[in-house]
């Protein structure tokens, strides 16, 4: 992969030192396709425009100093060059970096990058073990390879919607924006294949991941039931199409989760938990299909038993029988929880601003552990560094084209 191996302070190597990304995305999915890969050690380069950098830089309130929250969510473990791909000059130079590079990584409209000569044809002719990560609204073949993408839109189009929200209501977005992250997760799974590949042909090759594509394929099981009945799904908010009970439930004091995976643990809720052994030999409850068949009459009779009693007393029963259940919880409480805590799941890095807090990584090697402690950086922070490291600019050059205004920082 080039580059010598750099260590943490714990002298480990990590999964991808030496790797060289240029990163020409922005907003999400790319981005956390490149934090990602930033995670596992590559030296990742995040060109943005000189004037307003990464839209997501102005996605706010709320704020950190001048920085988004949104912006620095994604960012961390990257170098940022302000290079305007407008100018000539500037654009001359992504190239040249497009040519040191192992991994490029863009989300611009299809076709769009050929005119600065940044396209994947173009640029394999000149440096054939590229790993070119495309990342776009349909994939760039199909029938609407030239149209935009957006989560919302992906959530809409793909089928997501039309599954999520309380039965008769409407359709509902999932809370996140869990398209942008799932398509993010597959380029990077798609950059990881074409470096092992890359192992053994000695070639890169074309990454192309659409929004949509991974949306159809989020479906899952849901796709799986309508490709062999042939009837569409229905919603059942917080309920489970195929397994039940597997659903929130009211108690005394509040909302809590139950998750049953099987007859056995539906025995043990009905005579353990409850105390109600008749609801597990009745006919229409013994099984999970008749259960499934009968989930409405189910449910009632278990929040008639949850009211009794508060969602600690609940939660401690469970647990002791071996069901699984849990709080629904709020953002802080989550964040403050022991569980992330001893995950090391919130972070606190060195930013030019002051000290910032940050998720952690959820990838968690033994041997060749993550990083996660180089702040997002500020638009254009890395211009002069990576332009003199990357390209051997001398000082007097990085000026010029400061004066000109193909670079700024």
């Amino acid at each position: 992969m080039g580059g010598a191996a750099m260590t943490d302070s714990a002298g480990s190597v990590r999964p991808l030192d030496g790797l060289k990304v240029l990163d020409l995305s922005r907003v999400l999915a790319g981005p956390w396709c490149t934090m990602t890969l930033g995670d596992m050690g590559a030296d990742v380069w995040k060109i943005e425009h000189p004037d307003h950098g990464d839209d997501t830089r102005a996605w706010g309130p709320p704020f950190f100093g001048t920085e988004a929250a949104y912006y620095l969510f994604v960012n961390r473990n990257k170098r940022s060059a302000a290079i305007d791909l407008k100018h000539p000059e500037g654009r001359a130079l992504v190239v040249e970096m497009a040519l040191k590079a192992d991994v490029l990584v863009e989300n611009f409209r299809t076709g769009a990058l050929a005119a600065y000569g940044l396209d994947f044809e173009t640029l394999r002719q000149r440096n054939p073990k590229l790993i070119y990560c495309s990342i776009s609204g349909y994939g760039r073949t199909g029938p609407k390879a030239n149209y935009p993408g957006y989560d919302f839109l992906a959530q809409a189009e793909c089928g997501l919607m039309s599954v999520t929200g309380e039965p008769g209501g409407s359709p509902m977005k999932v809370g996140v924006a869990i398209v942008d992250l799932m398509c993010g997760m597959t380029a990077i799974q798609g950059v990881l294949a074409a470096l092992a590949a890359r192992e053994k042909t000695g070639r890169g090759q074309l990454v192309d991941c659409a929004l949509h594509d991974v949306g159809v394929a989020a479906l899952a099981n849901v796709a799986a039931s309508t490709l062999i009945t042939g009837a569409p799904p229905k919603r059942y908010g917080n309920a489970h199409a195929t397994v039940v009970p597997y659903e929130a439930f009211h108690a005394a004091d509040g909302d809590f989760v139950v998750t049953v995976g099987n007859d056995r643990q539906f025995k043990s809720l009905c005579t353990d938990v409850l105390k109600r052994p008749e609801l597990a030999t009745d006919d229409r409850f013994a099984t999970n299909p008749a259960r499934i068949r009968h989930l409405k009459e189910l449910s009632e009779r278990l929040n008639e038993c949850f009211r009794e009693q508060t969602v600690d007393y609940w939660l401690d029963r469970l647990t002791a029988s071996g069901i699984p259940a849990g709080h629904i919880r709020k953002v802080p409480e989550v964040l403050a929880s022991p569980e992330v805590i001893a995950r090391d799941m919130v972070v606190q890095v060195a930013h030019p601003l002051g000290d910032l807090k940050m998720v952690g990584t959820p990838i968690k090697l033994s041997d060749t552990p993550l990083k996660d402690d180089s702040a997002p950086p500020m638009l254009g922070q890395h211009t002069e560094e990576i332009l003199a490291e990357v390209l051997a600019k001398p000082a007097a050059e990085i000026a010029r084209l400061r004066h000109i205004g193909a670079v700024a920082g």
